[in-house]
């Protein structure tokens, strides 16, 4: 019954935008997600683009490792920042802070095969929440697909939650 919901404005942006590397695109859903987060904070904080995030994460034709994502993030953002996982409580506070989160869906190596889960594999940020029927609804930016433009959608936490991790980047 408790109906709290926040949403944050944010600039999305496409994996296949055409200023991202064509070779990188269907493989750049971390490093847009790493970036969108980055653009809500001033802008010398993170001075590279997205191409340059690809290969400074350690992305792979696999995707973006959430170890890879937080170390390596650490390392380009230096000690003033935090970077780390976080749990679906964090994600709440992170959001009413004004804050996106990183959230990456990965079945494959979460070993759930089976689940009608929203995505196989992919990184996106989380801008907004909304508690309903017992669930959240995770208000995603979603970062698109070859044949599916970038736009916000919901997701079921609950539905969700097995394949879900979180990782949050903020100012210390």
């Amino acid at each position: 019954m408790d109906k709290i919901k926040k949403i944050l404005t944010i600039n999305g942006k496409s994996q296949y935008d055409e200023d991202i590397n064509e070779a990188f695109r269907p493989f750049a859903c971390g490093p847009v997600t790493a970036r969108i987060i980055m653009d809500q904070f001033p802008p010398d904080d993170c001075p590279y683009d997205i191409n340059e995030l690809f290969i400074l994460l350690g992305t792979t034709k696999i995707g973006l490792f959430k170890s890879r994502f937080i170390r390596n993030m650490r390392k380009l953002l230096g000690s003033a920042w935090i970077v780390t996982e976080c749990d679906i409580n964090d994600v709440k506070k992170q959001i009413l802070n004004g804050r996106p989160v990183a959230a990456k869906f990965d079945k494959w190596f979460n070993f759930r095969w089976r689940g009608g889960y929203e995505f196989d594999y992919h990184w996106v940020p989380v801008i907004g929440y909304e508690k309903k029927d017992g669930d959240i609804e995770l208000i995603i930016h979603d970062n698109g697909a070859r044949n599916r433009p970038s736009q916000v959608r919901q997701v079921s936490y609950k539905k969700n939650k097995a394949v879900l991790s979180f990782v949050m980047i903020e100012p210390k």
